[in-house]
C-alpha cells in the first residue's frame, strides 16, 4: 500500500524573526499528524483547544471524508495569534455495493437499536478523555501480524442504504492470538461484549488519541490499569458481528477516526 507521506514546515512571520512550527505526519484524508511549537504556544485545531506536551507538542488528525482545508489556530506566549488553512489532500476509497439482501440483514430491529445506540454512547465517552500523558509521542507497533483482510474507508451499500465506512484495518489471525498494546497508554474501556465489535477494548494514548481493538476473544486487562508498548492486552477472536476470526483495530483523535495504517511501520513480510 502506496504511503502517504507528509512532512510540512510553517514559518509564521513574527515581528523580530520567524517562529517555526513543524508539522510531521499525514496531512490527508484519514491522516494523523504531530505539531511542534513554541513551548507554552496554546493551540486551537477546528475549533477544539489541543492539549500540548512540555516539548511544545501536540496532535492533529483528519478524518475519512475531510474536506480539502483545515483550520489550525497558535496563540504564542506573548499573545501573537496566528491562523493557518491546512490543505488536506483527497484519497479515494472503495465502495462495494450489495443489493437484493433480507431487509433484517441492513437494518437492525427496535430492540437492537436501542442496544446498539447505548454501546455507542460508552464507546464515545471512553474517546472523549483527554489524557494528560503523551504517550502517543513514542510512536506505534502493531497490535498483531498477519494478512490484511480489511482496510479504512471502504464502504458498502447494502440493498440501496450506505453503511458507516470501515474505520480500522482488519488483520486475520487465529483466535487466541495475542494482540499487544499498540503504545504506553491507560485502559479506558473494556466490555466482552458489544453488539457490533464484540469484545471491545479501548486504551487512551494521551491528548484524545485512543485506539481500539474489536472482536476479542478474551480481554487481560482492566479499565484503569496502566499498560506498556508491546505488553499483551487481549487475545484475537470472532465475537460481535464478524464472519471469521481477526482483529480489528482502529485509532482516534477524540472522534475522529484515522487511517491505522498510515501511523504504522511497514508489516514484517513473513505476515504479508
Amino acid at each position: 500500500m502506496k504511503r502517504l507521506l507528509v512532512a510540512l514546515v510553517l514559518f509564521l512571520a513574527a515581528p523580530v524573526a520567524a517562529e517555526e512550527i513543524e508539522i510531521k505526519g499525514e496531512v490527508a484524508q484519514g491522516g494523523f499528524a504531530i505539531v511542534r511549537a513554541e513551548p507554552g504556544t496554546r493551540a486551537i485545531f477546528e475549533g477544539r483547544e489541543m492539549r500540548i506536551s512540555a516539548d511544545g507538542r501536540f496532535p492533529i488528525a483528519f478524518g475519512r471524508d475531510a474536506g480539502r482545508n483545515a483550520t489550525l489556530e497558535l496563540i504564542f506566549p506573548d499573545g501573537r495569534r496566528v491562523r493557518r488553512a491546512l490543505d488536506v489532500k483527497p484519497r479515494k476509497f472503495d465502495i462495494q455495493r450489495i443489493d437484493g439482501l433480507p431487509e433484517a440483514m441492513v437494518t437492525p430491529d427496535p430492540v437492537l437499536l436501542e442496544r446498539i445506540r447505548a454501546e455507542n454512547a460508552r464507546i464515545a465517552e471512553a474517546r472523549r478523555i483527554d489524557g494528560a500523558e503523551p504517550f502517543y509521542l513514542q510512536g506505534f507497533v502493531w497490535p498483531a501480524t498477519g494478512r490484511i483482510s480489511g482496510i479504512y474507508g471502504s464502504q458498502r451499500i447494502l440493498n440501496g442504504q450506505a453503511r458507516q465506512p470501515h474505520y480500522g484495518i482488519d488483520i486475520a489471525v487465529p483466535t487466541g492470538t495475542p494482540v499487544v498494546a499498540v503504545a504506553d497508554a491507560v485502559v479506558t474501556f473494556a466490555d466482552p461484549d458489544i453488539y457490533f465489535t464484540g469484545g471491545t477494548l479501548i486504551l487512551d494514548h494521551g491528548s484524545g488519541v485512543s485506539s481500539t481493538y474489536s472482536h476479542l476473544s478474551r480481554i487481560d486487562v482492566t479499565v484503569g490499569q496502566r499498560v506498556r508498548q508491546g505488553e499483551a492486552v487481549a487475545a484475537s477472536g470472532a465475537t460481535g458481528r464478524a464472519t471469521g476470526p481477526h482483529l480489528d483495530w482502529r485509532l482516534n483523535l477524540f472522534d475522529i477516526r484515522i487511517d491505522p495504517i498510515l501511523v504504522l511501520p511497514p508489516l514484517p513480510a513473513a505476515s504479508r
